[in-house]
């Protein structure tokens, strides 16, 4: 058990999906992987256009666990803590007070208790969303309260004016973390300020490495690797997003650096109303899995500073370009901080190199077809030994 747990998650999540049907999945796809089964969901954006109306309710449940969530272990993470007496801010579109499975445990500064977009109920969902009866998907700190900070407009646009008003205003306003959607191009001194003012305070900061990709991308329309603010700022946690296969989607953005990555290709999510879900994909969504990991280590080991805990969860996760995040291994195995270091500083963010298209579309298709192979090679062994075990009434064989 012990080697089968240090195995990447990413790899474990496809020993189930090797016995279903194997659905191409990319940024727009309407279609989650969920063990045993598909789950077709509409597509939730980031941003409205001009004139469009407000994200309506879903009609579609997943009734299945999603992949992101087995490939994660979070069965076994929320044994551990609930993530109880930690806010966690969520600067984004919004996040909606009449979301069920966030009723009762959403605060917002101003008028951020309505979302029109959808999208920071989203990631408010995957960070502490609570169980529903007949619903396989909850949120990763199922205890934690959220803070909805606006950080964009009307139409999800942002602002480094705006983020950094946001991030204050969370700092201010007590949260412990603070996930931060919006990646920018450019920085300002005003959310440098909201960052030191974050760190002073002992607030951790999880930012998405990079913006959320259009849904229009391509891998020939992705512009080259660049810095992206706040999460490019020294002291912030960043956040790239992966696939079920472990790799970034085809047409993402790519930052200089990273310091995680997590879930962001294709999960699922609840909406600013009603009880059905939605599938995103970003890099803010797996922004939002490292925030409410960070959460229930923050309830777990109230002691830890929030450098501290960065740092945990970075040293703990599992080695590749960008180390994934391993939820279980991160509140399982705490480690002191150095004697006399005052504040632990976070892991160096990792170089990252960008694979063409074709490649990754390879390395896809053929980590599937081992797995494949592997199930195959497993039924002829047993249709082989087993009986003939039971033929010998399982005794050993004569020499």
């Amino acid at each position: 058990m012990r080697a089968m747990r240090r195995l990447p998650r990413s790899l474990r999540a496809l020993i189930p999906l090797v016995l279903t049907t194997v659905t191409a999945l990319g940024p727009t796809s309407p279609v989650a992987f969920a063990a045993g089964t598909t789950v077709r969901l509409p597509v939730l954006k980031s941003r409205l256009a001009d004139g469009a109306a407000c994200a309506g309710a879903s009609s579609a449940v997943a009734s299945a666990v999603p992949w992101e969530q087995h490939s994660l272990g979070l069965s076994g993470v929320r044994q551990w803590g609930s993530g109880a007496g930690v806010t966690v801010a969520v600067v984004d579109t919004g996040v909606s007070q009449q979301a069920p499975t966030l009723k009762g445990r959403v605060t917002a500064v101003g008028g951020a208790g309505v979302d029109c977009v959808g999208h920071g109920s989203f990631v408010a969902g995957i960070i502490a969303s609570a169980p529903a009866k007949g619903v396989r998907f909850a949120g990763v700190a199922q205890g934690a309260r959220v803070l909805g900070v606006r950080g964009t407009d009307e139409h999800g646009v942002a602002t480094a004016a705006g983020v950094a008003a946001g991030i204050r205003a969370a700092v201010d306003a007590g949260a412990r973390i603070v996930e931060v959607s919006p990646a920018l191009v450019q920085g300002s001194d005003a959310l440098t300020s909201a960052v030191r003012h974050a760190a002073d305070r002992d607030v951790l900061i999880v930012a998405a490495a990079v913006p959320d990709a259009p849904t229009t991308a391509t891998s020939s329309s992705a512009p080259p690797p660049q810095d992206y603010w706040p999460a490019a700022q020294q002291g912030v946690l960043s956040v790239l997003d992966v696939d079920v296969a472990g790799k970034r989607p085809d047409g993402a953005y790519t930052p200089r650096s990273a310091d995680l990555a997590a879930p962001g290709d294709g999960v699922v999510g609840p909406g600013p109303k009603g009880t059905g879900h939605f599938i995103g994909s970003g890099a803010s969504l797996a922004a939002a899995y490292v925030a409410g990991t960070a959460a229930i280590v923050r309830a777990a080991h109230p002691d830890l500073t929030a450098a501290q805990v960065a740092r945990q969860l970075t040293t703990t996760a599992y080695p590749a370009d960008v180390p994934r995040l391993d939820p279980y291994a991160a509140l399982t195995s705490v480690r002191e901080a150095a004697a006399g270091a005052a504040r632990a500083r976070p892991a160096p963010p990792v170089r990252l190199h960008s694979d063409g298209a074709g490649e990754r579309a390879t390395r896809r298709a053929v980590v599937l077809a081992a797995a494949g192979a592997g199930v195959v090679l497993l039924v002829v062994w047993a249709s082989v030994i087993i009986p003939r075990g039971r033929a010998r009434n399982w005794r050993p064989a004569r020499r």
